[in-house]
């Protein structure tokens, strides 16, 4: 039995007591005659006051702060039992966020958050959006003329769910190859990298340029490539890259062909260390792909009653949409 309900045990036990103590006292006294009863009963009355005296100021205060010890050290040592929904722990993050439970966004598009902690000790809440391709409509937006923020796309396009795509250069031009609606630009990655591609009949992959380069034969009507690839056939890959921690976002494929899309909004990861986090988590990951992150990392999820905006700091030629 916990502290909280023992001391109420206790004292509700030494009350009752005292209660029954004063009836069988009082059942007595009635018995008695007139005169002696009015005795008896003033007798009673200061028995009472005597065994139950007034608490004075300074150890009433005494008691309080003794209390608060203790139930502090009882939440420090965990021993309020865990919130759980459906077998799953639900908890909160320290800002409040529900983490480990699939919200819905609409039909074909979920959201999670989740609490990631490196070996370095560094940790971060990422946001985890799933989708069905088969129940939405994935595009690639472009527009190295006109960039857009993260709200813009947003109002332009009218989506459920808007990310970055791959890398671009100073000019707001795709380092590497990019498909939009049907319509290619820039030149494919050659022996290494990734590409996220839908193709004409809305099949969406995530694709391994080393194992299968690019061919334009495939016809596909959407398409961003960007490097390195943390996760092939649920296995982590060797890439050297910058050790740096930055904002992330990846683009992931499950084994039952869902999409993820996971945002790292703080400077907590390097890729060497997010890939050994992917390669544990129980998200059933089978290929994860690196996007653009540091100040092109950005969500806007905007369906039902979720609402996620998080703004990359720079315009963005390339996203990624769904609707």
């Amino acid at each position: 039995m916990s502290f909280l309900p023992l001391c109420i045990n206790i004292t509700y036990g030494a009350a009752l007591k005292l209660a029954m103590d004063f009836k069988g006292t009082m059942s007595a006294i009635e018995a008695l005659p007139r005169q002696r009863r009015v005795k008896a009963t003033v007798w009673a009355r200061l028995k009472i006051r005597r065994e139950v005296p007034i608490m004075p100021a300074k150890r009433l205060l005494i008691c309080l702060f003794v209390f608060c010890l203790l139930a502090c050290s009882l939440l420090a040592c965990n021993v309020i039992p865990s919130i759980s929904l459906n077998g799953t722990p639900v908890t909160s993050s320290s800002n409040g966020t529900t983490l480990n439970e699939w919200m819905p966004v609409k039909p074909g598009v979920e959201l999670r958050y989740e609490q990631w902690k490196a070996a370095s000790g560094d940790e971060d809440t990422v946001t985890i959006t799933r989708i069905d391709p088969a129940k939405v409509h994935i595009s690639v937006g472009y527009q190295p003329n006109k960039p857009l923020s993260m709200k813009d796309w947003m109002k332009q396009t009218n989506a459920t769910v808007i990310i970055n795509g791959g890398y671009f250069d100073s000019q707001d031009q795709a380092t590497a190859l990019t498909i939009s609606n049907g319509q290619a630009y820039g030149e494919s990655y050659q022996d290494c990298c990734g590409m996220f591609a839908v193709d004409s009949q809305g099949n969406a992959s995530i694709q391994s340029l080393a194992d299968q380069p690019y061919d334009p034969s495939q016809q596909l009507q959407q398409a961003t490539q960007s490097r390195p690839l943390l996760l092939v056939n649920g296995k982590r890959t060797q890439f050297q890259e910058d050790s740096a921690t930055t904002r992330r976002t990846l683009i992931a494929e499950d084994t039952q062909g869902r999409l993820l899309f996971i945002v790292s909004p703080s400077q907590a990861f390097a890729l060497n260390e997010l890939a050994d986090v992917l390669e544990k988590t129980d998200l059933s990951l089978k290929t994860v792909l690196n996007l653009d992150g540091g100040s092109s990392t950005g969500i806007y999820i905007n369906g039902g009653n979720q609402h996620v905006a998080l703004d990359p700091i720079t315009t963005l030629p390339i996203v990624i949409i769904v609707k």
